[in-house]
């Protein structure tokens, strides 16, 4: 990765997390004789609608982060949501035909999960290089695959160029980027 690029990914996810922190995704105890309310973050299972932590990667709000914080690059259609097999998805379709796909495959447990998250591993041939991001590893196309409670986030970048974004960075380390933004207001419901 890039060191111009480094620096400002490693910011982003600070003010991402700060920005983030009290989103609605999470649950919260009233505030007490005893102090303010605190967080308290629950594991959901799968259900048969999309979860809010889903439904945020294919937001405006997440693409207007994506582009601030990872590409430097304005979609040019809207997104366009799909939810089949308990998989969330949209395409970010950028000038030329470039396309990035972003995904969440919801699971019912940390078995289940476990299960999933290593069959992509082995499908998508995990690579050793580093991501920066915790539970995720890279593939050899580039893409990221990223664990956090019951679900599993891709981001797809097969179909972005060799070299991607303002500035240019490789598509691998566009992933890696993106996937630091969305995980750094991903909330667990």
């Amino acid at each position: 990765m890039r060191i111009r690029l480094l620096l400002p990914v490693c910011v982003s996810v600070v003010v991402l997390l700060a920005a983030c922190g009290g989103s609605s995704g999470s649950s919260s105890s009233p505030t007490s004789a005893a102090g303010p309310s605190t967080t308290i973050h629950v594991k959901q299972a799968a259900k048969n609608v999309p979860s809010a932590s889903a439904k945020m990667v294919c937001e405006s709000e997440a693409a207007g982060d994506i582009y601030d914080q990872a590409t430097g690059v304005k979609t040019v259609a809207a997104l366009k949501p799909t939810w089949t097999d308990h998989v969330y998805a949209c395409d970010y379709v950028y000038p030329g035909g470039a396309k990035m796909r972003l995904s969440v495959k919801e699971l019912s447990s940390d078995d289940e999960t476990t299960a999933y998250f290593d069959s992509l591993a082995r499908k998508l041939h995990k690579t050793d290089k580093p991501v920066g991001v915790p539970n995720a590893f890279q593939t050899e196309d580039g893409s990221v695959v990223v664990r956090k409670d019951f679900k599993v986030l891709l981001v797809d970048v097969t179909k972005l160029p060799s070299e991607f974004g303002v500035p240019s960075a490789s598509r691998g380390d566009v992933a890696i980027n993106v996937a630091a933004t969305v995980m750094g207001c991903w909330t667990g419901e």
